[in-house]
């Protein structure tokens, strides 16, 4: 049975997402309801009949509107003061305003730190200067590839980042009703580079070595051997280190309050664990890692000393993420099971593992001449049992 009451700006703040899409219709003005989708957004409908039959409007998120005021719409509506073209232009806000206000509500404040941090240096840079003043119905498919051309001339990765951030956005505004399809849609990012990279053994060697010599330079050249050599014994991420508290270090683990997954556990090798003990002796304030300048503060940019190290070490297109994934390529090639790894870097799913769990060349020419000598058995009909 529809529901129908007295639509007030209170009882539409009250109202709570289901499994299913449902609209509270309101008693006062004949066809219009407030739609309530299983995201929670909330958006003013209207439906009335005219000569060639009913049209359907839409009068943005609820929660950005007067109840009083879309009446007041409604009825110029109905009266024809206002025709069907004029109103649905109308009732689609600007980009800018629809990212500041359902969007953020919706989608920006139930994401992370990093991530708002992330997003609000593409909206800012990349997205808002193009599209903020457009209506979001007015923003057309051909606005969008141009843009993302443009921007994939100067930097492709930021215009692929972007273009994610962009879908998601317009698909918000398709869920409220404000566009019947997203113009970004269906755009193809920029290949991405192959994550191939990672640490040989001799490698490995050569950068151990070259920190050693760090390590009886500088406070701060000796901090940041320490920092890097973590990276690679854990496979932690870098900002899981630099951002690593003082309280999250127990004696055999690491129990991280936050990290890209959440709050995760990160079980301690003896290496790693005698660097954390030096580094707790060390000072008395939160951070194992703090600033040099500032030690109220967190390690943040200062890994300047990798791209001299990696230089010495001849490793020059090694990046510090490949420290993890060399972590990752490490533990498959020595016969760990993909769960394990999974779990050892703090993946969701296996299926985020199978992007680092690559193997090196011998690896393959050994699994080929092993799958060769079984197929040359099977052709000559030479079983396990008869062969020598």
């Amino acid at each position: 049975m529809p529901k129908r009451k007295r639509l007030t700006d209170a009882g539409i703040a009250r109202l709570r997402p289901e499994g299913r899409e449902y609209t509270v219709w309101d008693s006062q003005v004949a066809g219009l309801g407030v739609r309530v989708r299983p995201s929670g957004s909330r958006t003013f409908i209207y439906y009335r009949r005219t000569d060639s039959g009913v049209k359907k409007m839409s009068f943005g998120p609820a929660l950005l509107r007067k109840v009083e005021d879309v009446r007041r719409d409604c009825l110029e509506a109905a009266t024809g003061t206002a025709g069907p073209d004029t109103g649905s232009r109308e009732s689609a806000p600007l980009f800018r305003d629809f990212v500041s206000g359902c969007w953020k509500a919706d989608c920006f404040e139930r994401c992370k730190p990093s991530t708002q941090r992330v997003y609000g240096t593409l909206l800012k840079g990349r997205i808002l200067p193009a599209f903020g003043s457009l209506p979001l119905d007015r923003i057309e498919r051909v606005d969008a590839v141009r843009w993302f051309e443009k921007g994939s001339r100067a930097a492709p990765g930021v215009a692929n980042k972007a273009l994610q951030l962009m879908r998601q956005i317009l698909n918000h505004a398709v869920a409220c009703g404000h566009i019947e399809t997203n113009p970004a849609r269906g755009i193809r990012p920029n290949p991405s580079r192959k994550l191939t990279r990672f640490l040989s053994r001799e490698e490995i060697a050569r950068l151990h070595r070259v920190l050693d010599r760090y390590a009886e330079g500088s406070a701060s050249e000796a901090q940041q051997a320490d920092i890097v050599r973590l990276l690679l014994l854990t496979g932690c991420r870098k900002g899981e280190i630099l951002r690593l508290r003082r309280e999250e270090v127990r004696e055999d683990r690491l129990e991280l309050a936050d990290s890209k997954t959440g709050p995760r556990t990160v079980l301690l090798n003896a290496p790693a664990r005698k660097i954390l003990e030096r580094r707790l002796r060390q000072g008395n304030g939160p951070w194992i890692f703090p600033s040099i300048k500032d030690p109220s503060r967190h390690q943040f940019y200062g890994l300047w000393l990798w791209y001299a190290v990696r230089r010495e070490a001849d490793i020059e297109d090694v990046r510090l993420h490949d420290l993890r994934h060399t972590v990752a390529s490490q533990a498959a090639m020595s016969g760990v099971p993909l769960p394990v790894v999974a779990r050892l870097l703090g993946h969701r799913d296996v299926s985020m593992t199978m992007r680092y769990a690559h193997v090196g060349d011998r690896e393959v020419e050994a699994a080929a001449e092993r799958v060769g000598r079984i197929i040359t058995d099977m052709m000559n009909g030479v079983t396990p049992a008869t062969r020598r």
